[in-house]
């Protein structure tokens, strides 16, 4: 049996308003369109290049307050969050159970939550860039 076809594939939780906040590029005119183009930029890159495990990942995109509203496309789920994004992405992380799980995120506190729930956490950095 091949070990690929029965493990599942790690899971990338992006999150959403970290990500977009971290670039100095207008995001804050419009939150939703920074989201949908974070999403579409995952969905054409696929996650990090040199991450934890190798691809391809499942990748869920988390977006809270005026990011809301972005559909999923092929290849990104889009959860919203009804509150914090925080506390989704912890629950997500938490919901893993022992299934690789990669958190991008600068934010300190959110990652000590996920890396105690057993994920791993990288910075918005370990996304490939935008290209202009």
């Amino acid at each position: 049996m091949n070990t690929e076809e029965t493990s599942p594939r790690p899971l990338l939780v992006v999150d959403g308003a970290n990500v977009v906040g971290s670039v100095p590029d207008g995001w804050w005119r419009d939150r939703r369109g920074a989201a949908e183009r974070l999403r579409d930029r995952l969905a054409a890159d696929g996650g990090p290049a040199d991450g934890p495990w190798p691809g391809p990942y499942e990748i869920v995109l988390v977006v809270e307050g005026r990011a809301r509203g972005v559909a999923s496309v092929p290849g990104v789920r889009v959860e919203e969050a009804a509150g914090s994004g925080d506390d989704l992405i912890a629950d997500l992380a938490r919901g893993a159970h022992g299934r690789p799980c990669l958190v991008i995120t600068a934010d300190r506190e959110l990652r000590r939550r996920v890396e105690e729930a057993g994920a791993r956490c990288a910075g918005p950095r370990a996304l490939p860039r935008a290209t202009p």
